[in-house]
């Protein structure tokens, strides 16, 4: 078995790390063999499947809730554990209160609140970490779990946005899918025979339709099977790291989602890149980490370019001007006047508040300009449906006429 344990030299240094032994007797009696007191010690449990880690996920508001009451507690001048302890007595999520509780405890055993978070990186991101660690430099821990707190709430406002504007229409594409299915394995299978009696060519339109639904009654395990393979290996490749690029691509050139996108990638970069500034970080190292906070694979790729070329002498604002389909000239012109004048950190702001006007305004919008698109493409395939029954019937009224 493998056991995660922390324990104090003869010196009284904190040492954290894991040990394979048969039991845990076995164990301790090694790290004491070692001159190691141990503190604490927990068998490790082995990986969770991904369909578990799904359900048992952190999520957005629930971390933006803790860290803004953990905010407010140590405001209040509570010590960091008296705090961390209330935080875990009332959280809800399941995930967050166990992460929580391990907090507490390696704060208890001496740690940094930033390594405690560290050693839970699944739920609190580097760009957290990092936060944490140069306000613990500062002195200004309280100041830095408000702008989390901040950021996080804006994260969640967004998404909120996003969601709430396309869920009239995704409503809407449901509802005709379930019409549409019933309709082709369900209605039309039953008059079908009745035009091909007739004799009637029926036309092409309503020979795919019928054949379809044919198809569909007849083959549904075999469409079920086509459709798991064809998920499965579109899931497999866009978790590779060619998929992942591949996918942010398609994503930014999408019609209205991928500049919406663009402008909340810059927003979301240039706060958390002004704060890491402010908080003493490097600049190269400010990038890599505010490039991280971003989802799409493809500016995650080239912030960490633009870091190495910081480390190599390169200035960043020539470096985001290399790259002008996915930086508006704006954003290294103006990060360019920063850094003439050392104040990068207040460009970055600046930048910050006008891509996120831009993005409350796109997002805003974006239920305006969908209803209307998605109406034509609807209309479309709702008259290919009632014209695949309609033909038919008007054919065979002109062949009982004649």
């Amino acid at each position: 078995m493998k056991f995660k344990y922390q324990a104090r030299t003869k010196t009284g240094e904190l040492q954290v790390g894991y040990i394979e032994s048969p039991d845990k007797p076995n164990a301790l009696q090694t790290l004491a063999n070692h001159q190691l007191y141990v503190l604490s010690m927990e068998a490790v449990l082995q990986k969770k499947s991904n369909l578990f880690a799904f359900f048992n996920r952190v999520k957005l508001k629930d971390l933006m809730v803790f860290t803004r009451q953990l905010a407010t507690l140590i405001e209040s001048e509570l010590p960091l554990g008296r705090s961390m302890k209330i935080m875990h007595e009332q959280t809800k999520s399941p995930a967050l209160k166990e992460a929580v509780f391990q907090v507490f405890q390696d704060i208890e055993s001496g740690l940094a609140l930033s390594q405690a978070l560290e050693r839970q990186n699944s739920i609190f991101s580097d760009f957290y970490i990092n936060m944490i660690r140069s306000a613990e430099v500062t002195g200004g821990l309280e100041h830095a779990l408000t702008f989390l707190a901040s950021y996080l709430e804006k994260e969640v406002q967004w998404k909120s946005k996003i969601i709430n504007a396309m869920m009239y229409p995704m409503i809407l594409v449901v509802l005709f899918f379930i019409v549409a299915g019933i309709m082709v394995v369900v209605v039309f299978p039953k008059i079908q025979p009745l035009f091909e009696e007739s004799g009637a060519e029926l036309p092409l339109v309503s020979k795919i339709v019928f054949g379809a639904g044919e198809f569909v009654q007849t083959k549904w395990w075999l469409v079920l099977f086509i459709l798991f393979i064809i998920w499965y290996i579109l899931y497999d490749y866009f978790k590779s790291p060619e998929g992942r690029q591949v996918g942010g691509q398609i994503l930014l050139k999408l019609p209205i989602f991928g500049p919406m996108y663009q402008k909340m990638y810059i927003a979301r970069f240039a706060q958390s890149f002004s704060i890491l500034l402010q908080g003493g970080i490097p600049v190269a190292q400010a990038i890599e980490i505010s490039g991280d906070t971003i989802l799409n694979f493809v500016y995650r790729t080239l912030f960490k370019q633009m870091s190495q070329g910081v480390k190599e002498g390169e200035q960043f604002s020539q470096l985001l001007l290399r790259y002008p389909q996915y930086f508006d000239p704006m954003v290294g012109q103006m990060t360019a006047i920063g850094e003439t004048t050392g104040r990068m950190d207040d460009m970055m702001v600046k930048i910050a508040d006008f891509y996120e006007r831009e993005v409350n305004t796109v997002v805003g919008t974006l239920s305006e300009l969908l209803q209307p698109i998605l109406l034509v493409v609807m209309g479309v395939f709702v008259g290919l449906l009632f014209a695949s029954i309609l033909l038919p019937i008007f054919n065979l009224a002109q062949s009982f006429a004649l």
